[in-house]
């Protein structure tokens, strides 16, 4: 019942216990007491809106932030991510494979607000070795889920 609950709840979180339960086929005790137990395992670590930010008159920047580093002795990548997730701005960091070691997503108000957490914030550290930012220009899809969809024309074209 865990992955059913899961696959669900990730597409839309703000399903009814209700719905969530008759959709499953299970009561609706089994199925919030289910999300309960997730929540206290932390396999169900929160419940977010995907918002799109340049249909508000909010202005924010999105960067993506390779970053590679030196790991510390005898704790490896945990502690310098720690130390890197502790920064407000940070939304995200995630450790790689490849040429690169961390990914970093950050939230800025302006591409300038990025570039100095990028020099006084996070190249100071001392295991940061490079890093390489990327500024996302426009969400086509995120988390799945289409951002902008083209309103089709449906009129029939008729000439003379």
């Amino acid at each position: 019942m865990r992955e059913k609950i899961l696959a669900v709840i990730e597409k839309n979180s703000r399903i009814d216990i209700k719905d969530l339960a008759i959709l499953l086929g299970e009561s609706e005790v089994a199925v919030a007491n289910e999300i309960a137990q997730m929540e206290k395992e932390h396999i169900i670590c929160g419940y977010h809106t995907l918002i799109d930010w340049d249909k508000t008159g909010e202005e924010k920047v999105t960067a993506l932030i390779e970053v590679k580093v030196t790991p510390q002795r005898d704790m490896g990548f945990d502690k310098i991510a720690e130390r890197i997730y502790q920064y407000n701005e940070v939304e995200a960091v995630y450790l790689m494979s490849g040429s690169f070691d961390f990914t970093i997503i950050l939230e800025g108000k302006t591409m300038r607000q990025v570039a100095l957490f990028v020099s006084e914030k996070l190249s100071p550290i001392d295991s940061v070795l490079s890093t390489s930012t990327h500024f996302i220009l426009k969400k086509y899809k995120d988390h799945g889920t289409i951002m902008q969809k083209e309103d089709k024309d449906e009129r029939m074209l008729i000439s003379l």
